[in-house]
């Protein structure tokens, strides 16, 4: 008899689940997802809505032949893990009593899925396992699993299990909201700094500009650094990070809110940093795995600032279509300023993200370039211009101390772009106009 391969994102997708185990034997008819509530002493095993994940067809097997011994439930049994975390509340929303994951297939896998179901929803989560590993069963336990099955089962031991779920089972089942997106978070805000031309400054501003965001009230920022293969954000903070972006878009097919977090390191200022690699490490992103790991980093944080360099080959993505401020860091050069006029010309004026353009290294007087020189050159008037500080900047970089922590004209100007961003400018300015005596 050929094995039935159930899948997960299409069960879940059609709402239409399949009461058969991996062997092809009928276990139940499909029954509605939301069930009016029950009085908890009128369901016994019998009425327990149980979930079955299970990789190992082999492994699978074995429980679904213990539950078929002991539970008449509703059993619905997959062949593979689901696809991502970010689909767990779509398993919860089914309002199963129990969930059963397989340990071996890909422990940490299975014990991050363990954590986010027992997070979410109040089903009993147990969880199975051919090896007795203590450690392991302590890890389980702390994730929020209930019962640590042992293979291969001993008579009796499943219908324990499951007599202890159905009495942790809540009073009624609570049926969801009619429009359970309308709680959806918010994605986080895009902000892109590029340079004109390498050597701009676009590192030490994009980690300044971070900083600063993450030093304002409830705003969760996080800084990547796209600026491969030799980004330099992590020197320019003092870190040493484990994971780098690399590591994001190469799992970008896995990635998710969880798997991300496990990739950053939390800079002792508050932001939160992907890095770039530590060492050379030649990688060609796709223009899919970027967007994957911003749309992943826009639902967790509440500013994402990425630093591209001075990459123009990323116009294909997000970075271009959903910021929603582009910084484009120039100098007052002959070069620099021809650079951001091309720019300006190809990617901007045909409207877009906002634009706002930053001169760095600014200096009041320049030999032989106006500030109406500089209008001109870049088809309207800079947004910030942030002065040429070469002690303080050579300071930060040899002691990796973030300029903005501290004060001086580079560090003003800069938390001035980051009230900006977080419209605090825009809110002081109204509130210190408005008086009963004009």
């Amino acid at each position: 008899m050929s094995t039935l391969q159930t899948s997960y994102r299409s069960s879940m997708d059609t709402r239409e689940e399949l009461r058969m185990d991996p062997i092809g034997e009928s276990m139940s008819a499909p029954s509605s997802p939301y069930l009016a509530p029950e009085p908890d002493e009128s369901l016994g095993v019998d009425d327990l809505s149980i979930v079955l994940i299970g990789p190992d067809a082999e492994r699978r097997h074995a429980v679904t032949r213990a539950l078929a011994k002991c539970a008449g439930s509703d059993i619905c049994a997959f062949a593979s893990y689901p696809p991502s975390l970010d689909d767990v509340p779509r398993l919860l929303d089914q309002h199963h009593d129990v969930i059963i994951i397989d340990l071996d297939s890909d422990p940490e896998y299975a014990l991050d899925l363990v954590e986010s179901i027992g997070a979410g929803g109040s089903a009993t989560v147990m969880v199975y396992s051919a090896k007795p590993d203590p450690d392991l069963l302590v890890r389980c336990m702390r994730a929020g699993a209930r019962e640590f099955l042992t293979l291969p089962l001993e008579p009796g031991v499943m219908e324990e299990s499951l007599v202890r779920a159905a009495a942790r089972r809540p009073v009624v089942r609570v049926t969801p909201p009619a429009s359970p997106t309308s709680h959806k978070k918010t994605n986080g805000k895009l902000l892109v700094l590029m340079g004109a031309k390498g050597g701009a400054g676009v590192t030490m501003l994009a980690c300044n500009f971070a900083v600063a965001l993450a030093q304002e009230p409830n705003q969760k920022t996080l800084l990547i650094d796209l600026d491969l293969p030799f980004g330099d954000a992590a020197l320019n903070l003092g870190i040493i990070s484990e994971f780098s972006t690399i590591d994001a878009l190469q799992q970008s097919e896995r990635l998710d809110g969880s798997f991300l977090s496990k990739l950053l390191f939390k800079h002792s200022s508050g932001v939160s940093v992907l890095a770039a690699p530590g060492r050379f490490q030649p990688y060609q992103p796709t223009n899919e795995g970027i967007d994957k790991l911003l749309s992943v980093a826009r639902q967790a944080f509440d500013n994402v600032v990425v630093d591209v360099g001075a990459r123009f080959d990323l116009t294909g993505t997000a970075l271009f279509r959903e910021a929603s401020t582009i910084y484009l860091v120039t100098q007052a050069g002959i070069p620099e300023l021809r650079n951001s006029n091309r720019l300006i010309s190809q990617f901007f004026n045909a409207g877009g993200p906002q634009l706002e353009v930053v001169i760095n290294r600014h200096e009041t007087r320049l030999l032989g370039v106006s500030e109406n020189d500089i209008t001109k050159a870049l088809t309207r008037p800079a947004h910030w211009k942030i002065p040429n500080d070469y002690a303080s900047v050579r300071r930060m970089q040899i002691e990796a101390s973030p300029l903005v922590l501290g004060d001086s004209a580079i560090a003003r100007q800069i938390r001035q772009m980051a009230r900006a961003a977080t419209g605090q400018a825009e809110a002081e300015v109204k509130k210190k106009g408005f008086s009963f005596f004009g």
